[in-house]
């Protein structure tokens, strides 16, 4: 098969394995096509999204036990690279398909399209889940640990600008949604900065993964129709490849499957389109619109 998949102007690796710069445009796409999945639908998707830390230092790292049984036993993208260096870009790409900024100190409100936008469209429920936010719909750029940053639908006019400041919550209120079956359709979950391996160490953000998402992954909310990604926002400094190189990415779910690991070049307008994907939706904004999902991960 020669024909090529459009994929935002990315490269597709191959799915035999080894450097994704190493083969033809034409057996890359060929490979992609032929792992190709469904995207299944999905009653409630959540992403966590970690820092600065390439795919090497994490997958295969004992600092990390509990995130890589869960790339051990469900999905990984071992082909996955961040969009942009320095933080921020990459989470409006997680979020609006767009790098927007690349100014982490940037606080000012956006009117891009973007996620928020295509989930109130499509009737869908969201919350932010934020660690450490100083206050139920704060959209100020103080509160260490907490990073405005790191909150990017904190940023939206859609958001800002009416009763949908509401959902953005700070993260103490996700145990409580999850034992009372109140969680949303979409939830967005950041870590403050001394547990996502910005300011604190890769062990301390993975105890926190396991105390925090493992009770998430066991519930029968998310064994009967969830999924969630797992995915570092970009790699360290010096690491450019595909803008901010390398990084771990875990697929997590009943409908994944077991073990499976993608060879696949995906980046985070893949991670978005497929969350926005499993809840249904057929629009997406920026890159999403563009790119492939990651239906091969089920």
């Amino acid at each position: 098969m020669k024909s090529l998949l459009c994929v935002f102007l990315i490269l597709l690796a191959s799915a035999c394995g080894g450097d994704p710069s190493s083969s033809s445009p034409n057996s890359r796409a060929s490979a992609a096509l032929q792992n190709a999945g469904t995207v299944p639908f999905s009653t409630h998707v959540f992403i966590v999204v970690e820092e600065n830390h390439s795919y090497s230092s994490v997958i295969g790292s004992s600092s990390m036990p509990y995130l890589n049984s869960l790339a051990s036993k469900y999905g990984l993208a071992k082909q996955y690279y961040a969009n942009t260096h320095p933080s921020i870009g990459n989470y409006f790409m997680l979020t609006a398909g767009q790098i927007i900024t690349n100014n982490d100190s940037f606080c000012s409100t956006l009117t891009q399209d973007n996620v928020v936008r295509h989930l109130i469209a499509a009737g869908k429920t969201w919350k932010s889940y934020s660690e450490s936010l100083p206050s139920v719909g704060y959209t100020g750029c103080g509160g260490y640990p907490y990073a405005r940053k790191h909150n990017p639908l904190s940023y939206f006019s859609d958001v800002v600008n009416s009763s949908e400041k509401s959902n953005l919550v700070p993260f103490s209120k996700f145990p409580s949604d999850l034992a009372n079956h109140t969680l949303p359709q979409c939830s967005f979950i950041v870590p403050n900065l001394l547990h996502d391996a910005h300011d604190g160490t890769l062990s301390a953000a993975d105890y926190w993964l396991s105390k925090n998402i493992k009770p998430l992954i066991q519930s029968a909310t998310f064994q009967q129709g969830g999924v969630l990604i797992i995915v570092f926002d970009e790699s360290i400094t010096s690491d450019v490849q595909h803008g901010g190189g390398h990084v771990a990415a875990v697929i997590i779910g009943p409908k994944v499957k077991p073990g499976y690991k993608s060879t696949t070049l995906y980046q985070h307008q893949n991670t978005l389109k497929t969350l926005m994907k499993a809840l249904g939706l057929s629009s997406f904004p920026g890159a999403a619109s563009g790119t492939q999902d990651m239906g091969e991960f089920f």
